[in-house]
């Protein structure tokens, strides 16, 4: 366009001409229409077809290998779980969301050859086998974010990305409600009675829930089926399938199961185990066993699992764990509740301890690579992680405190029980109204120096973690092999109660092999294969204190962060173990005299209490808790002979 300086309009302003310029046509995207008619045609070209989630297939194609008889195969093992035991009929299982469903649903019955051996026949057919249970398969992030928003009240997008829910009225697990099946076999081989995580059950009452749980999943329009593996290490890889009703549940265990490539998928088969999660249904209080109406059913001979009244999805992470417990070490693999690194060298650490120890945050070293974070196995060829994902505590997290778990709260992250802002979504991690229990879920990967696959060679050194409230223990120790297993056994730490009329009192907690709640055999034989495999590969054990120094909660203060990861690298580069040691009272634990970095005065806890007797008294006091928590043990012969249970018996506390 261009003026024409010669006319003028009567208001005074040059008249505008445009001018034809040849060749010069300015771009403007101009691009053929698009050749749908309507807007539904419009829209099916916005997405194109893919598998696992595709759209329903002709079933009755015959082409031997081909992709229809794939997912024939597929769907007949889906109905064979969802199979229920005292009905003759099955539901219709169909693929694909019902909401994108144009025509009418090819039909796969249940298969009658059930996995298990003990079906009895009942000739009633009820209305859940008169209509279609439609099978959302190993859904993508984005469509189980879509499903959440649109199905689930309480589910939002936050503003990093993450998608928001809540897990109802249980807002972490139950394990007063966890059941595990007694059976001649079990009976004999697990850890029953005084201390022990398992309550019996018999096998009619885990039938009577899972008839409860299958008929409740069959009766919905939808389910969600997670098809995935547990443990790294391809020679001991289990098959897991989860059948949800909710999508938050579908993306969480996507998340924390090791994710199957698409060629995995299509050889997948039949699993290894089986969940079956109708946490939005209660189980029959009146039923035999049960104590309310959640109830949390393992079936080791049957390999399922069955979740009735709680939507918590930390059950289904946890039952999974319980498992690889029970099936690793009878295959002589040592599971463990423990974090895992590896430095540059190839060096690896495990770190065990409880909540609140600093198992995460140490465990979590931006110049080692991390191998996980919580569930661990240590076979003959080194270490493996269980999951696929992390599950960390979000209460009070910082970007300055926690960076990589800040930044993994994005795209395709579960945070559960959280608050946010109404309209930014920003989340607010300080905020305690739902529950204390604030959690997120995502893929390791989200972690920048995650070593993908998730595996390393032997550990060299054994890490236990304890924060010390009573504030007498060193804030470091190198053990030997029956210490190690003594402070394995015990799993100590230290809670800080409430406060009472102004008076604070720590409370000694103790967790066998740093997770009672999740072992299955007797602890002394976790303990007895750990001091196998670090005598074999002559791993070196160590006892952290993150806790208090110079008094106990309320009079001493907490050991420096900076100052225990200074003693962490020490350990890594192999600088403690030439230092000087000097013995300490009662525990009977060497401690280095100086490390560099660390200040002298603080590696041995009475230079730093001002009133000695108070010392004293509280470490003759907590040696007596250990030493009660241990009388449990005391009967139990550890290994092949009875030597290594009386060396460890010796390590304890002596006075």
């Amino acid at each position: 366009m261009g003026l024409n300086n010669g006319m003028a309009l009567s208001n005074g302003l040059a008249k505008i001409e445009t001018q034809k310029l040849k060749e010069q046509i300015c771009h403007d995207d101009s691009a053929v229409p698009v050749k749908a008619h309507t807007l539904d045609e419009l829209h099916s070209l916005q997405v194109k077809k893919s598998n696992p989630n595709t759209p329903i297939i002709d079933l009755q194609q015959t082409i031997f290998g081909s992709e229809a008889d794939k997912n024939k195969q597929q769907l007949e093992s889906i109905s064979a779980s969802l199979a229920s035991l005292t009905r003759e009929t099955g539901p219709k299982l169909v693929k694909g969301d019902p909401a994108k469903q144009a025509e009418t649903p090819k039909v796969v019955h249940a298969s009658h050859q059930h996995q298990h051996q003990h079906t009895p026949q009942f000739s009633n057919i009820t209305d859940s086998a008169l209509k279609f249970t439609h099978i959302l398969y190993n859904l993508s992030p984005a469509e189980l974010y879509e499903q959440a928003i649109q199905n689930e009240k309480g589910s939002f997008i936050t503003s990093s990305g993450a998608l928001a829910t809540l897990s109802g009225a249980k807002t972490g697990r139950s394990p007063r409600d966890k059941r595990v099946v007694k059976d001649e076999t079990t009976s004999e081989e697990l850890w029953w009675g005084k201390g022990s995580p398992n309550i019996e059950m018999d096998e009619k009452t885990f039938l009577i829930n899972r008839e409860r749980a299958v008929d409740y999943l069959c009766s919905l329009e939808k389910v969600y089926v997670n098809d995935q593996f547990l443990n790294w290490d391809p020679m001991n890889k289990l098959k897991v399938r989860i059948v949800s009703a909710r999508a938050y549940h579908s993306l969480f265990m996507h998340n924390m199961c090791i994710r199957p490539t698409p060629e995995e998928l299509e050889n997948f088969g039949t699993p290894d185990f089986t969940i079956y999660n109708a946490g939005k249904f209660p189980c029959n209080r009146y039923t035999h066993y049960m104590t309310s109406s959640t109830s949390i059913d393992i079936n080791l001979a049957r390999k399922e699992m069955v979740i009735l009244g709680t939507q918590y999805a930390g059950e289904m992470k946890k039952g999974l764990f319980s498992l690889m417990h029970y099936l690793m070490p009878k295959r002589q693999i040592l599971s463990l509740h423990s974090g895992c690194n590896m430095g540059k060298d190839g060096d690896v650490a495990l770190f065990f301890g409880l909540s609140g120890t600093g198992k995460t945050t140490l465990s979590t070293d931006h110049n080692r690579y991390l191998i996980g974070d919580d569930e661990h196995c240590w076979s003959d060829h080194g270490v493996s992680n269980i999951e696929g994902g992390c599950y960390a505590k979000c209460i009070d997290l910082s970007r300055e405190k926690e960076p990589d778990i800040w930044n993994a709260i994005k795209f395709g992250t579960v945070l559960e029980n959280v608050v946010f802002e109404e309209h930014i979504r920003e989340v607010d991690y300080t905020d305690k109204s739902v529950t204390e229990n604030t959690r997120a879920a995502y893929p390791i990967e989200y972690i920048p120096n995650a070593k993908i696959p998730c595996v390393g060679p032997h550990p060299k050194n054994v890490i236990l973690l304890a924060c010390d409230a009573f504030g007498v223990l060193p804030p470091v120790s190198k053990l030997n092999l029956a210490q190690t297993m003594y402070h394995f056994i015990s799993g100590y730490t230290a809670l800080v109660a409430g406060t009472e009329d102004g008076i604070k009192e720590p409370t000694a907690t103790f967790s066998a092999c740093f997770g009672a709640a999740f072992i299955m055999f007797h602890p002394t034989k976790y303990a007895a294969m750990l001091a196998e495999k670090m005598q074999k590969q002559g791993a070196t054990g160590w006892l952290i204190n993150t806790g208090w120094s110079g008094g106990s909660y309320g009079s001493g203060s907490r050991i420096k962060l900076a100052h225990t990861r200074k003693i962490i690298d020490a350990i890594h580069s192999g600088e403690l173990l030439n230092a000087n040691y000097t013995k300490t009272e009662v525990f009977g634990l060497e401690i280095p005299n100086e490390i560099k970095g660390v200040p002298s005065e603080i590696l041995d806890p009475v230079n730093t209490w001002p009133d000695k007797n108070s010392y004293q008294e509280t470490l003759l006091k907590l040696g007596g808790l250990f030493r009660k928590n241990f009388e449990v043990f005391t009967n139990h012969k550890i290994g092949t002979d009875s030597n290594l249970t009386e060396k460890i018996l010796a390590a304890g506390p002596n006075f």
